[in-house]
């Protein structure tokens, strides 16, 4: 065990009650704000995905068009939804693996109110047609500066409590926490500061922006994914992590790996020639951190496949480790250069982006927040059938939605890259594959509504009062590992325990 370990079992289930009560309103904030997002961001999606079928779709509607929904559509995705579950699941797991109760709780609350005012004026400004143009930079210049000074009450306050933690051992999570805590404000400050704070070449903000949208995937999104999957497989199967090895490879391969990618997105434009082809290398490379990643947390979980099965926070968590591997693949099939040119300006692009929010980030986060949920309510889930419609119509939705824009946008592509036929043809290519993701897209609204409903009668602490987790399948508590309270423990009895304990 790691020094962070307690001989008293009693009083660190107190203790980790009184860090659950100290969060429970700004991280249920996160959590039901960022789920309420998402159901918005679902909802422009299917409307911005069926106007490139049907460019006609909700025509009377000046503010629906595609240019301004599809743009308020990531947005609602990447900030309203993305960024408020990183952050309650990044407060949470600092406190609880810190041991230390948030004495900052009402300062992190304001801050989540105003990040979400700053969010709700962006997507009103992009849906007026003042958004700036630039993908994933879209809000209009004054929503900025407010969205980082709402992080900095966030970031600041989560590395204080890891500074004033007890002495002992650094949890392969913290490691990806405090990375994510540290370079989200520099990839946020120094691209706004470099696109919207110098009236420079719009060339080079082109640069700028593609480095961005990589560097917030691979160097936010991706290692708290990462941070929480690593606390939540050892918890929830009581193995140890599999690999200590694999876990420096995963975390240092990709703090040295990730910064560099994102250029290639600018191959043929008129910049130093050696920038496309550093961004492409680096992108390959990420496939080593992301197998070493995957690898490690399915080798813990392999040895308990039933509880991975009967748990919800396990099932998704799983799920998002293989979309994990899947997009260490695709970084490296859709980045080589005979694929580079048809993935520029087709819809290759958006389906890799859905993978890697969705597939990867917000699975560990539904993961997560069925986790989390029940130890800062102190109640149960109220529907093991509603959470098994939402894994099953999500998975197949996100499915759906990134291979059909991955490969009807390689289709596209090599129709556009055909001089012989006209641009605007390439279109018909991309049709049916359009439709199937317009259908995928209200699968995961009706999905995600239920769960909205359901995270928002759990803040209403209107869920079972019970210490059994609510479990998926047929397995009995005693089948699993532990028997007196089931794969997930007792909510009163919840510990902090993370996959390096036992990783040595």
């Amino acid at each position: 065990m790691s020094q962070a370990s307690s001989t008293n079992p009693a009083a660190d289930a107190i203790r980790r009650a009184e860090i659950d009560r100290s969060l429970r309103h700004p991280v249920m904030f996160f959590f039901t704000s960022g789920a309420a997002w998402l159901a918005v961001a679902i909802l422009l999606g299917i409307i911005s995905s069926a106007k490139v079928h049907s460019p006609g779709f909700l025509d009377g509607f000046s503010f629906l068009t595609y240019g301004r929904v599809q743009p308020a559509h990531m947005s609602a995705l990447i900030y309203g939804w993305g960024c408020q579950a990183a952050f309650g699941m990044l407060v949470w797991l600092m406190a609880r693996l810190s041991r230390q109760e948030c004495r900052a709780a009402g300062l992190i609350l304001t801050a989540g109110h105003i990040w979400n005012l700053a969010v709700s004026v962006g997507l009103l400004g992009i849906l007026a047609g003042k958004g700036t143009g630039i993908p994933w930079m879209e809000f209009p210049t004054f929503a900025w500066v407010p969205m980082l000074i709402a992080y900095a009450a966030i970031g600041i306050w989560s590395m204080i409590q890891f500074k004033v933690r007890p002495t002992g051992h650094v949890f392969i999570s913290q490691w990806y926490i405090l990375a994510a805590l540290i370079w989200f404000p520099w990839v946020f400050a120094t691209a706004h500061f470099l696109v919207h704070g110098f009236s420079g070449s719009p060339l080079m903000a082109a640069a700028v922006n593609a480095w961005y949208r990589s560097a917030l995937i691979f160097l936010f999104f991706v290692p708290t994914a990462i941070a929480a999957a690593y606390y939540v497989i050892p918890k929830v199967t009581g193995r140890p992590v599999y690999s200590y090895t694999l876990s420096l490879l995963g975390f240092w391969s990709l703090a040295v790996i990730a910064p560099w990618a994102g250029m290639q997105k600018l191959a043929g434009a008129p910049i130093p020639a050696f920038l496309p082809y550093l961004g492409a290398a680096a992108t390959i490379l990420i496939a080593i951190p992301a197998i070493a990643v995957s690898v490690n947390l399915l080798k813990t979980a392999a040895g308990a496949w039933d509880t991975v099965v009967s748990s919800p926070a396990l099932r998704f968590t799983v799920t998002g480790v293989v979309g994990l591997l899947v997009l260490g693949f695709a970084c490296t099939f859709l980045n080589v250069p005979a694929m580079l040119p048809l993935s520029q300006f087709s819809l290759s692009g958006y389906g890799f982006d859905i993978l890697a929010l969705y597939g990867v980030f917000s699975f560990i986060a539904f993961g997560m927040i069925y986790f989390i949920v029940p130890r800062i309510t102190r109640r149960e889930w109220l529907s093991s059938r509603l959470i098994k419609m939402h894994f099953f119509l999500s998975l197949y939705g996100v499915v759906t939605v990134a291979l059909v824009a991955v490969f009807g946008g390689i289709l596209q592509g090599q129709a556009q890259e055909d001089y012989k036929q006209p641009w605007e043809n390439a279109m018909t290519y991309a049709y049916p594959y359009a439709v199937a993701a317009t259908l995928s897209w209200c699968f995961l609204l009706f999905s995600n509504v239920f769960f909205f409903l359901h995270l928002a009668l759990m803040w209403l602490r209107l869920g079972r009062r019970s210490s059994h987790p609510t479990l998926l399948g047929h397995a009995h508590h005693t089948d699993l590992h532990d028997a007196a309270h089931g794969p997930e423990g007792d909510i009163d009895n919840a510990g902090p325990g993370s996959a390096p304990a036992h990783s040595h």
